[in-house]
């Protein structure tokens, strides 16, 4: 049995916990917020109502063909199509503090499990590599504000978003990218998440070790079967003890 040498982890309901939130109402603040922004800038701008309604649209159709295609979009280029049409002059700095503002009202939705910085530290100590792998839209600038923000980022010097490598969990190659910057093997690495498909199904596809996290236990009863079930990430430490123990 080959000992762990790196732990990779989802980011939504994995590391961070969003709880139950009504996306569409979160959706609306931060379209309230990029506006108003937009009008400090001085920007040309339609209605509130139509700024929007077609932000919702594109976001909702690019939603829809990600996943029918399993190949992910980046939202700094939705702002950057809408934007154009609108007239708007930013700087990709501008442009990335407007991708923040859309995000900042789910952001404060997010709670951290209690020890969870205790943890990662304790793995660092013991030299596992440790990484992110997450399916998500959001630019990665705008996630790594968060994850500093929470104090989680130093921890994790590779992260790979799907935004970026385009490619959607379960598709082999966001994992095998993510294990390539590690540079360590499949079998060398435990993979952690709270959906069977995207994460568990998508990193045993690729021979790593999967942790279903689970605090509700309703996901026992289906085909996708874990390695390993937790209810919290504390009880990680013990299952990497019983792999490099030996």
């Amino acid at each position: 049995m080959a000992k762990i040498k790196g732990i990779l982890f989802d980011l939504g309901d994995t590391l961070l916990d969003f709880g139950p939130v009504d996306t569409l109402k979160l959706f609306a603040e931060g379209a309230r917020r990029a506006y108003a922004y937009l009008q400090q800038l001085d920007q040309p701008l339609p209605s509130f109502a139509k700024f929007h309604r077609r932000q919702l649209r594109a976001v909702q159709w690019q939603l829809l063909k990600s996943h029918l295609t399993g190949r992910e979009f980046n939202s700094l280029d939705i702002l950057g199509r809408t934007g154009k049409a609108m007239g708007h002059d930013l700087s990709p700095e501008q442009v990335e503090e407007l991708a923040w503002l859309w995000y900042e009202p789910l952001s404060q939705c997010v709670t951290v499990e209690d020890g969870t910085v205790e943890m990662l530290k304790g793995f660092c100590r013991d030299d596992l590599s440790l990484a992110v792998v997450s399916n998500t839209f959001v630019p990665g600038p705008v996630l790594d504000r968060h994850m500093d923000q929470l104090g989680l980022l130093e921890y994790f010097p590779t992260r790979i978003y799907s935004c970026d490598v385009h490619y959607r969990k379960p598709h082999p190659k966001i994992f095998q990218i993510c294990l390539e910057r590690l540079g360590i093997a499949p079998l060398e690495a435990i993979f952690v998440g709270d959906k069977l498909r995207p994460d568990i199904f998508g990193s045993v596809r690729v021979g790593m070790i999967s942790v279903l996290k689970d605090p509700s236990g309703v996901k026992r009863r289906r085909r996708i079967r874990p390695d390993h079930r937790i209810t919290s990430l504390r009880q990680l430490p013990e299952i990497i003890a019983g792999y490099n123990s030996h």
